[in-house]
């Protein structure tokens, strides 16, 4: 089967993935009338546009953005056959993971993973906005928790289960009734890298909608959680990210937590699942998620 030109693929994958056709062009380290050129040649193959406009953004469609999924895929598993060919296979591992994840659940048992690693480096990244690894050539594995299905080419491996709900200080908590109506006199503190946590604690846990007294946003999940240590206020949290201050008696979860079935899981590129260094990562999280 005739494929289409494979520098216009790769062009067509750079433009949809930064939706620009001047960062493509940075990207590959050409002009923008060559990145152009090979989308033209890319719809004439294929007989059909493959974006739409707005504003200044291009927005692949519906079946060019399955095809730059495939396309973005494909490339990884080329990079790293060809890595593998040239006895190139990189010495570190650097890992995607939400901020308040990497702070309170991971950097407490990061020397046992790197134990498990061997020789193996491995580079944490903090995430405050936890994008899907195929957006992100850059790393080599994200943690993601809540609902996520992986994409062409990824390997996802479940290894805690994600629990979540309304936590705040002894002192807040005292005032508080058994209803969560009474949650409403306090203010909610909402992260905008998760802006719709509190809209699904409220579906999935079967409470009733509050009318919160005050509203106070953060830039990300962890800003949230310390303002609730604080006791400004009563937020949202993933057990996982907060299991020491519940030991600790800091913060408490006066209507308990709800589990999610979809969990944290690793996400990889395929081909890297096999390698000895991922099988030994999601081996240890496997274990300290299971407790086992």
């Amino acid at each position: 089967m005739r494929l289409p030109p494979l520098n216009a693929i790769r062009v067509f994958e750079a433009v949809c993935r930064h939706g620009s056709i001047v960062k493509a062009a940075e990207e590959l380290n050409v002009v923008r009338g060559a990145v152009r050129q090979q989308i033209a040649t890319l719809e004439n193959y294929v007989g059909r546009k493959l974006f739409t406009r707005d504003g200044r953004r291009l927005v692949p469609t519906v079946q060019a953005s399955a095809f730059a999924a495939a396309a973005g895929a494909a490339f990884d598993i080329l990079q790293r056959a060809a890595s593998e060919l040239e006895g190139t296979v990189p010495g570190r591992i650097r890992l995607g993971v939400p901020s308040a994840f990497a702070v309170w659940w991971l950097m407490p048992r990061v020397a046992g993973m790197q134990a498990s690693l061997g020789n193996m480096a491995i580079d944490i990244v903090p995430m405050t906005v936890v994008e899907p690894l195929q957006i992100h050539p850059e790393l080599d594995a994200v943690i993601m928790g809540g609902e996520y299905r992986p994409a062409a080419g990824i390997t996802a491996l479940r290894f805690m289960e994600d629990e979540f709900g309304p936590v705040a200080t002894p002192a807040l908590v005292a005032a508080l009734s058994g209803d969560p109506a009474a949650m409403g006199a306090l203010t909610m503190l909402v992260s905008r890298s998760v802006p719709k946590l509190w809209d699904e604690w409220f579906a999935e846990s079967g409470t009733p909608p509050v009318t919160f007294s005050r509203v106070q946003e953060f830039e990300d999940l962890l800003l949230a959680l310390g303002a609730a240590r604080s006791g400004l206020g009563v937020a949202l949290a993933p057990r996982a990210s907060i299991e020491d201050d519940l030991q600790r008696g800091h913060l408490l979860a006066p209507y308990g937590f709800i589990t999610r079935p979809s969990g944290y899981c690793l996400c990889c590129r395929t081909p890297d699942a096999r390698r000895p260094a991922f099988a030994a990562l999601s081996g240890w999280l496997l274990q300290c998620g299971t407790g086992t």
